[in-house]
Parts: structure tokens; sequence; C-alpha cells
């Protein structure tokens, strides 16, 4: 059964309170908080360092069977290597989070291009080849010489998704690549209308089999997370 999975990128706010998490909740409890008004997170901190099997023992152990973690990849991949030479750390790096995908727990691993990382076919292409198939990928690309046909075509050989990001400075075109969608709203504010629309457009991908992975910015203001409950709750609720 398709699903849209919403949520934000980062959980750890305690000036969420009082509108998203209550006032006397402890911030250790705050993921199983969130778990259980969203289903899915996006990890950013994984693109600094390599989780522990502890932290993420601690993240099965307190989220629902449903729930899917979207990772960031680490930034010696996508921004030290530059995606050349990265074998062995992209290994190293997709070890670290094997439980999550043992236990079906594992979302999208999303790897974020530097902004000056201009177009080159041949160098995403090598990239791709070494990335397993079994997990889910998605790239978001910020240089705009990366939005042609063929990097998408390049995408769609491996079922790999493009990640669809706005923000105030740019928005991704929205070229479907993969057997699921992968949104990233950035923008601190959405009007009911873009809301609406956004809506739409998920309804779009399910209607045609495809889950979908919404990420909403993760401000010192919980109105992301508001968003996400929003978004996830008129979809399931077919308003």
């Amino acid at each position: 059964m398709v699903q849209l999975y919403a949520g934000t990128s980062g959980w750890a706010y305690p000036s969420w309170k009082p509108e998203f998490y209550p006032d006397k909740l402890a911030q250790s409890k705050f993921l199983t908080y969130y778990s259980g008004k969203l289903n899915t997170v996006e990890v950013n901190f994984t693109f600094r360092q390599l989780v522990k099997d502890t932290t993420v023992e601690k993240w099965l152990a307190e989220t629902p069977e449903n729930f899917r973690f979207g990772i960031k990849a680490h930034q010696v991949i996508t921004h030290i290597k530059r995606l050349k030479g990265t074998d062995e750390f992209v290994k190293r790096f997709l070890a670290t989070i094997e439980p999550l995908a043992r236990s079906k727990k594992l979302g999208p691993i999303l790897f974020q291009l530097p902004p000056n990382l201009k177009s080159d076919p041949t160098l995403l292409k090598d990239f791709l080849a070494i990335l397993p198939r079994r997990v889910p990928m998605a790239f978001e690309f910020r240089h705009p010489s990366w939005f042609t046909d063929a990097t998408y075509e390049l995408l769609k050989s491996s079922n790999v998704a493009l990640c669809v990001a706005e923000t105030e400075e740019r928005v991704t075109p929205d070229v479907t690549t993969a057997d699921f969608g992968y949104y990233r709203y950035r923008k601190p504010e959405y009007s009911p209308d873009e809301r609406s629309a956004m809506m739409n457009t998920i309804r779009g991908h399910l209607q045609q089999g495809r889950d979908v992975f919404a990420y909403f910015k993760h401000e010192e203001t919980p109105q992301g997370a508001l968003y996400a409950v929003e978004v996830l709750r008129g979809i399931e609720s077919g308003t």
C-alpha cells in the first residue's frame, strides 16, 4: 500500500513547546512523541558524523513499526570528496545505518550536493554505479546546471529520486525519476493555497503507486512540524 511519509528535518527542538511538544515533556521523550504524530524524520546530523550503534538502537526502540528515518549522506561523500573515490567511505557510511535497513525503518538516503558543484554526467554515472540498488536514494542538486534531461535519465536508470527542494532562492523542477517522490519544503511559511497545491501533487504520486517522502524545514518555531501534521492528516483523511 502506497504511503505519504511526512515530517521535518530534525526533532530535538525544545522551542517547539507548547505548540507541538507538551510543555512538561522531557527532551528524552521527544522522538517517541514526534513519531506518534508524524511517520518520518530526515536526520541531518549524519552529514557531519557517523551515527553510533547505540544511537540507532535507541531510535528503533522509540519509534513505531511504520516509522521511517531519512538519512542525509555524510559530507565526506558529497562535499569533501565531491563524489570521487568514495567507494570505501560509502560502504562505511552504509554500515552504520544497516540496523535501520534490517528493521525496515530506513527511508531514503539524501545526497545533497554543494551549490558550487556543477553538472558532470560522468561523475554522477560513476557514483551511481557504486550505490546498492536495495536502498532508496535521492539527490538534491543545488547548481542549476544539473537540471537537464541527461541528469534525469541517469537517475531513472538507477531508480534514484530527484529531490524536489523549495527554498526562497530556488525551486527544483518537479521531475519524477524513481518509484517514490522526495520533497524538501524549505520555505519558512506556506499559505493555505500552497499547502493545498502540495497535497494535490502528493496525491498524484500516490495515485500512480509511488510513496512520497516530504520534509518541512526545521526552525526554532514548530511551524514546519505543524504543516507536516496538517498535510499528513489531510492526505490520510482524503480532504
